[in-house]
This record gives C-alpha cells, sequence and structure tokens, in this order.
C-alpha cells in the first residue's frame, strides 16, 4: 500500500493513500482537527484525574502525542492504549512535522512512541504510559469496562466500512466504563445509530474547520 506525505491546511503534515483515496487527518488541518475532537471534547470534557485511553488506529501517533502534552498541562495521569495493524513505516514519520508545530521539546517522545516495542508498557513521561497493540480490531479481545474515554479514528465508512459496523462498535461499547465517552470526528447518518441501537447516548457537536459536525456518544 502506497503512502505519501502530504501537508493540510494549517500546515501540519498528514498521510495520504492514493489507492484509498484517503488522508490519515482532515485536510481542512490535522492538528487542529485532532485538538477539536480529541483533546476538547475529549480529554478536556471530562472531570476525572486519571483517564485510560483507547484509540482506534495509532496511524501517525499524532493523537498519542497530543495527550501527552495534555497530560503534562493538565496534570492528568494517562494509560494510553491504541491499536494498529498497519504500521506507517519510520521513514514516513520521520518526514512529519508534529513536533515542529507542536512543540519541539517532544521530539524524542515523538520518536520514541514509534520505535518502543508493540504490546507493552512503555513510560514515556511520570503521568503517561502507551500501550500499542500490533492486531486488527476484529481480532482482539477488548477488555469490558476498562477505559473511560476511546478515540474512534479510523478511516471513514467510505473507505473502511468494516470499521464502523455494528459488530466493531459492539467492542467499543463494551470496553467502556458506565459514563465512559466514545469522541469521532463522523458523523455519518448511519454510524450514529448504530451507536443509538447498542445503547449510546449521542450527541452532535460542532465539527472542526471543513466539517459541519462530529459526534461524541456517551455509555449510560
Amino acid at each position: 500500500m502506497q503512502r505519501k506525505v502530504s501537508i493540510t491546511d494549517d500546515g501540519s503534515s498528514t498521510i495520504f493513500i492514493p489507492e484509498m483515496d484517503e488522508t490519515y487527518h482532515s485536510s481542512h488541518g490535522a492538528i487542529q482537527e485532532a485538538r477539536h475532537v480529541f483533546l476538547k471534547h475529549g480529554i478536556e470534557s471530562l472531570d476525572e484525574g486519571d483517564l485510560r485511553i483507547f484509540e482506534m488506529g495509532f496511524g501517525t501517533g499524532l493523537n498519542a502525542l497530543l495527550t501527552l502534552q495534555s497530560s503534562n498541562r493538565l496534570n492528568k495521569k494517562v494509560a494510553y492504549h491504541s491499536i494498529e495493524a498497519y504500521p506507517v513505516e519510520l521513514e514516513l514519520i520521520e518526514r512529519l512535522n508534529y513536533v515542529d508545530e507542536i512543540d519541539a521539546s517532544y521530539t524524542e517522545d515523538f520518536k520514541l512512541m514509534h520505535t518502543c516495542d508493540w504490546n507493552e508498557d512503555v513510560q514515556l513521561a511520570e503521568q503517561f504510559v502507551l500501550h500499542k497493540i500490533h492486531a486488527k480490531i476484529e481480532e482482539y479481545a477488548m477488555p469490558e469496562a476498562f477505559y473511560d474515554l476511546i478515540f474512534f479514528d479510523a478511516f471513514g465508512p467510505r473507505a473502511q466500512e468494516k470499521m464502523w459496523t455494528i459488530e466493531i462498535l459492539h467492542k467499543m461499547y463494551d470496553g467502556l466504563v458506565k459514563g465512559g465517552v466514545l469522541v469521532t470526528y463522523c458523523a455519518q447518518g448511519q454510524f450514529k445509530r448504530n451507536l443509538k441501537t447498542l445503547g449510546f447516548e449521542i450527541e452532535a457537536l460542532p465539527g472542526p474547520p471543513g466539517k459541519r459536525e462530529m459526534t461524541r456518544a456517551i455509555k449510560p
């Protein structure tokens, strides 16, 4: 699968997959989308001190990097678990400009995120532990009632429809604690109907630049 680095409208990088006609992040701005969806309406919307986060799709590591920075800024302990079936080549990762755009002091942390071992806890900071899971979500046994927050950042339904099915979303529901939250950039009607079928309470929130809406789902 061919992958190419491209620049989004806010000046930050993403990766483009020609055969899927899909980017890893919004072409309107990778960093601003991640901050809006996963920080503002995810981490910053929760009152809990310590957080256990599951990310659907480690990808470029942008969400993990921003979460590490947020953990330091908000003084929150974070256990960050992220699943990825097809890791991005280090050569491409080294061409991304995230640390230049966010904070150059995180250069070594970002590198370690991508070079550390899979399927092991890695202490990146006093309050931040990363655990990358090298697996397909279909084959992964999600721990039940474990996570406070899920970053659902799979490729969109048009490009990867099977990631947005009832079966996959059921795993997300089971993995959340009561009152746990799932956030995503997606606001597709069928996706939201699937969430409601599983019992989620849905909030349609203003989307990041270039998108009218995003979705936050709460497990009652």
